[in-house]
């Protein structure tokens, strides 16, 4: 999601970026840390990416492992499906690609399955609807949406989170009518049933789907007129739907075994209040990176609360001239690194729950949610061996007891 910043967040000139790039940076001993740990999450226990395999060479700080931390599929407002996106992400260099569809996260199997035949990392999400109501010290609440990052068997607390988003994709076909009741009164009427098929079997209706329908009817002559003139937050055509409060959700991520990030800021009246105000539910995490590069302002907004600098293309495949790609975005490895610095230990705590819960209480369903098509597929690095061999046993013993669940 792009748009104007607001006064004091700045990503830089072209010239200015240009020159930074050109000027060959010393690398730290931290940085040499940091991508060596990077690295064998991504590439596996003691795994290089060089290609010789009998000499394999330390990992450069300066050679890209690429971070997609932002995408949606066909499950929500994306036009790929989650298959053809990782395909895509795979073309593009992504070694690593977080699926975040809107208030949903049944794209996640198909995109896991797709990953496994490039040797990727998928790392389940969702981006969540949410509303901001700031109280008596500024005036009136405003959308924004909080992203969530999981371990390979996702939410600890599946039901609670499944339930919330849930509601948010319910409402969604309330907000669609009263869009559609907004339009009418514009002099452009549309039907339901239209932006329902836009949108296709089991999946909530967006903005985007409404855009389309607008489109298809000759009322505008692309998505992006859509928004810029009736769709936008606010616009003459924009309606809410049952979203949450964002303090809410924030608390929710952090309980189910989430990392909460706050997806692009610069989107949002007052960035650094509500920052500080989700920082105090438990955010971790800001969106700072672009395609354009880092906006400084954020940057120093991330700093000052002490949360993660993340960012990614938000990619929806519109075929947009203005649409940033799949890997544009480049997230330093020191970010990265302390990405899963923070996220690793929460994700392996929550696979430990869900294993016990499990032992408590088996069924088929929960086992496929654990072990997935191929296993568990956890990334531990080379310390923690032995939790990796307790876990394979685990999973063992589990495939002689129930067979057919994992067939």
């Amino acid at each position: 999601m792009g748009g104007e910043l607001p006064d004091g967040f700045t990503a830089g000139s072209k010239k200015q970026r240009r020159r930074r790039r050109r000027r060959k940076k010393k690398v730290t001993a931290e940085q040499i840390v940091a991508s060596k740990y990077v690295h064998e999450w991504v590439f596996g226990c003691g795994a290089s990416s060089s290609s010789d395999s009998e000499n394999p060479s330390p990992p450069s700080p300066d050679r890209r492992v690429v971070f997609e931390l932002h995408s949606h599929s066909n499950f929500s407002d994306g036009f790929y499906s989650p298959a053809a996106l990782v395909e895509r992400a795979h073309a593009n260099g992504v070694k690593v690609l977080a699926l975040t569809d809107h208030d949903t996260m049944a794209g996640i199997p198909e995109a896991i399955e797709t990953a496994h035949k490039f040797n990727m990392k998928i790392i389940p999400g969702v981006e969540i609807s949410t509303v901001y109501s700031p109280g008596d010290e500024l005036e009136g609440e405003e959308p924004l949406h909080i992203l969530a990052y999981y371990g390979s068997c996702g939410p600890v607390m599946h039901g609670e989170m499944e339930g919330l988003l849930a509601n948010i994709r319910d409402g969604r076909y309330l907000r669609a009518q009263k869009m559609l009741v907004k339009l009418g009164e514009l002099k452009m009427p549309l039907k339901l049933e239209d932006v329902v098929s836009k949108a296709g079997i089991g999946v909530a209706p967006g903005r985007v789907h409404v855009a389309r329908a607008m489109v298809e009817a000759g009322y505008v002559d692309n998505l992006k007129q859509a928004f810029s003139k009736y769709l936008y937050d606010g616009g003459p055509a924009y309606a809410k739907g049952s979203e949450p409060e964002a303090d809410y959700v924030v608390r929710l991520i952090c309980r189910t075994g989430g990392i909460a990030t706050l997806a692009h800021p610069w989107a949002l009246k007052n960035p650094a209040f509500v920052i500080k105000s989700l920082k105090a539910a438990g955010l971790h995490a800001v969106e700072v990176y672009r395609s354009d590069g880092k906006l400084a302002g954020f940057s120093d907004l991330a700093d000052k609360y002490g949360l993660l600098k993340l960012g990614g293309s938000d990619y929806h495949g519109r075929k947009a001239n203005n649409e940033s790609d799949l890997g544009c975005v480049h997230l330093p490895v020191l970010d990265a690194f302390k990405f899963l610095k923070l996220a690793l230990p929460i994700w392996r705590n929550v696979t430990s729950k869900i294993l016990g819960n499990f032992v408590e209480n088996p069924s088929t369903a929960d086992l496929r949610r654990i072990m997935g098509s191929n296993g568990l597929h956890l990334g531990l690095t080379n310390e923690e061996e032995r939790q990796l061999a307790e876990l394979e046993i685990t999973k063992l013993e589990l495939s002689s007891k129930f067979p057919s669940a994992i067939g």
